[in-house]
C-alpha cells in the first residue's frame, strides 16, 4: 500500500512541506481544490522535489473546461518530469452553478466526456492525432499549431476521478487510471458501495492499470495535547460532512441519518462551533483513525488493507510541529509495512 500526505496551499511553506514529505519517505503529496488553485502550488512543488508523486485530490473539473484543464496538468506534468496525478471531481450542483458560475448537468456522464476529451487534446499535442472531438457537451475540433505545445516526453498525466455516489464511482472506473473515494466513507461504505460500483465500470476497461485510493480522516500527534486538538478538529470535519445532503447515504447506511438533519440544523442557524459536539465518538471511528502515531500506522494498515492501493492521508493537525509529526508517522507506516 502507499501512502501519501496532505500538502498545504500555495506558499513556500507548501514547497517546503513537499520537500519535507519526500525526505520523510512519502510515496506522494497532494492538494485539494479550495481557496488556491492547486496547479500553481504543484508548480512550486516540483521545484524541491525529485521523487515525491505529486496529485490533486481533487482539481474541480466542472469549473473549467477540457482543454484548460489538459493544458495545466500538462505543464506540471512537464515541470514534474512525469510525476503528476490529476485527481479530478465534479463538486456539487450549488458550488458550480453559483460560486463558478458554470453549468450543470448529468455529472457522472459528464465526467466520463471530460476525462474522454482531455485524451484526445493530450493525444493531439503528443501524438499528432488530428483534433476532432464531438460530445454532448465538449468539442473541440480546432488545434492551431501556435496554441499546441510540443509533444511532453512524460507523455500525459494519469488521471484519477474522485467520486461518492455509485454513479461516479462507476464512471471512474470506466474512464479513470484510478478512483479517489472522498474522506466522508466508512469501510463499510466501501465494501458495500464503492467496490460494486468500481468493478461494474471496470468491467468496460478492463485492460487499464488501476489503483483504488482512499483518503481516510487522521487525527494524531507527538504530544497529549496535539492528539486532543487533532480529535476535536476531525469532529468538525465530520460534521461539516455530515450537514451535506449529497453525503445522507453513508449515514443512512449506519442509521444516522439524524446526526445530518442535526448538522443541518446548525449549519442553517449560523451555529458552526456547536457542530462537533454532534460527532460523538462511535462516528468518530467509523470516519476517522485516531490515537498516537504507532496506533495510527498500525490501525491504517489494518482497516484498509484489501481495501486500497493507496490511502492519501488528510491528516488533522494540532497546534504542535506538523512536520515532525509527519515524519513520525511515515516511519511509522513503515515500520508496519
Amino acid at each position: 500500500m502507499k501512502f501519501d500526505l496532505s500538502l498545504p496551499e500555495i506558499s513556500p511553506d507548501g514547497a517546503r512541506a513537499a520537500a519535507e514529505a519526500e525526505a520523510a519517505g512519502w510515496t506522494g503529496g497532494w492538494l485539494s481544490e479550495t481557496a488556491h488553485d492547486p496547479f500553481t502550488s504543484l508548480a512550486l512543488a516540483t521545484q524541491t522535489t525529485e521523487r515525491l508523486e505529486l496529485s490533486t485530490a481533487v482539481a474541480i473539473a466542472f469549473a473549467r473546461n477540457p482543454l484548460s484543464l489538459a493544458t495545466a496538468a500538462n505543464d506540471v506534468q512537464r515541470l514534474s518530469k512525469g510525476r503528476l496525478t490529476l485527481g479530478l471531481g465534479s463538486s456539487v450542483q450549488v458550488q458550480v452553478e453559483l460560486r463558478y458560475s458554470m453549468p450543470w448537468a448529468s455529472p457522472a456522464d459528464r465526467m466520463g466526456e471530460f476525462v474522454d476529451a482531455m485524451r484526445a487534446i493530450w493525444a493531439c499535442w503528443n501524438d499528432g492525432v488530428p483534433l476532432n472531438f464531438n460530445g454532448r457537451w465538449y468539442q473541440h475540433t480546432l488545434m492551431m499549431p501556435q496554441f499546441a505545445p510540443p509533444p511532453n516526453p512524460y507523455g500525459a498525466p494519469r488521471v484519477y476521478v474522485g467520486g461518492f455516489g455509485p454513479r461516479m464511482t462507476a464512471t471512474a472506473g470506466r474512464v479513470g487510471d484510478g478512483f479517489i473515494g472522498l474522506p466522508f466513507m466508512t469501510t463499510r461504505y466501501v465494501r458495500e458501495v464503492t467496490l460494486p460500483a468500481l468493478r461494474k465500470g471496470r468491467d468496460e476497461a478492463p485492460d487499464r492499470e488501476f489503483e483504488t485510493c482512499l483518503m481516510p480522516v487522521v487525527a494524531t500527534g507527538s504530544t497529549a495535547e496535539e492528539i486532543e486538538t487533532s480529535v476535536q478538529r476531525a469532529r468538525r470535519r465530520i460534521a461539516n460532512y455530515a450537514c451535506a445532503p449529497a453525503y445522507v447515504p453513508v449515514l443512512e447506511l449506519h442509521g444516522w441519518r439524524e446526526l445530518h438533519e442535526a448538522a443541518f440544523e446548525l449549519m442553517m442557524s449560523g451555529r458552526w462551533d456547536d457542530m462537533a459536539g454532534l460527532v460523538d465518538d462511535e462516528v468518530l471511528d467509523a470516519f476517522a483513525v485516531t490515537g498516537d502515531i504507532p496506533e495510527v500506522a498500525a490501525e491504517l494498515r489494518r482497516r484498509y488493507d484489501g481495501l486500497a492501493d493507496r490511502l492519501y492521508v488528510l491528516r488533522m493537525e494540532g497546534d504542535g510541529d506538523a512536520a515532525k509529526t509527519n515524519t513520525l508517522l511515515a516511519e511509522a507506516l513503515q515500520e508496519t509495512a
